[in-house]
């Protein structure tokens, strides 16, 4: 499966990914204070373990970061 995270095109050993599953490949250290936008549309975090991302879908994960 072929995604585009956050600007970078990779590819996944898997016909179906959640979200969940997605994060737990990508960042499975650093799951608390991000934000996940699927096709532009932010996915709550209530729905990641159903949310199924799709071939070529682009997929932007936010970090919260404090800066003053």
């Amino acid at each position: 499966m072929e995604l585009k995270i956050n600007q970078q095109t990779k590819n996944f050993n898997a016909e179906s990914l959640s979200v969940q599953s997605l994060l737990d490949l990508e960042i499975p250290h650093k799951q608390n204070g991000i934000a996940v936008a699927v096709n532009n549309t932010v996915v709550p975090k209530t729905n990641w373990n159903e949310f199924l991302v799709q071939e070529t879908d682009e997929i932007l994960i936010i970090s919260a970061t404090q800066g003053g």
